[in-house]
């Protein structure tokens, strides 16, 4: 149901998503749900090494991505699809210039920093910090950024994560992004467009 709803906040206190319930246990946020996840059915080790200081190169990426990469890339979704939808009107090529600035940067950063040479973010296996790096870079794609164009090492990068994933699994995990256009054409409530609009607005401040 809506992620305001009663229910909802029974979950999540913060009543967003995404939200966990196991049991009577309940947990917020994308990153700690992956972490109890890979914890609770004992996953295979390389998602979330049991050595001390890879596991520390995994964390070090998630601390880092929350302020950048996330804090950039689904910007693009919002103001290319989900603003208009909301607003009803379309916002200026200008706000879609500032935000691709800035991802652009943080792009620089991601391959100098943590990608390097290195197949995966941590090493030679993937890990959970190239899984949370990679949803976020396909949102932009979604909407017709396509940012791996012209980034050669980062192209590479997203291959293997397709791979070592498996295709098929993986453009399915992610079939919604990529067609999020279609959104435009729904039908939103009135009453839920002028709750919204002002809300998401502000989300580009």
């Amino acid at each position: 149901g809506p992620s305001n709803s009663e229910g909802a906040g029974k979950v999540s206190l913060l009543k967003k998503v995404p939200a966990l319930k196991d049991g009577d246990f309940t947990l917020a946020e994308c990153t700690a749900i992956l972490l109890y996840l890979s914890r609770k059915y004992n996953t295979p080790d390389h998602w979330y090494p049991s050595d001390i200081q890879k596991r520390a190169r995994v964390d070090e990426y998630l601390s880092w991505h929350h302020a950048n990469i996330r804090a950039n890339a689904p910007k693009t979704m919002w103001i290319k699809v989900l603003i208009p939808l909301f607003t009803g009107q379309p916002l200026p090529s200008e706000k879609l210039q500032e935000v691709m600035e800035g991802l652009s940067t943080s792009l620089k950063q991601f391959e100098e920093r943590f990608l390097q040479d290195k197949a995966f973010i941590i090493g030679s296996e993937i890990s959970l910090a190239d899984l949370v790096a990679v949803v976020e870079l396909m949102q932009p794609v979604g909407v017709g950024c396509d940012i791996f164009e012209d980034r050669p090492r980062l192209m590479e990068w997203r291959r293997r994560v397709e791979d070592a994933v498996g295709k098929e699994l993986f453009f399915q995990a992610h079939e919604m992004i990529l067609n999020v256009k279609e959104l435009s054409n729904i039908q939103i409530d009135p009453q839920l467009k002028e709750h919204l609009a002002p809300v998401l607005m502000k989300m580009l401040k």
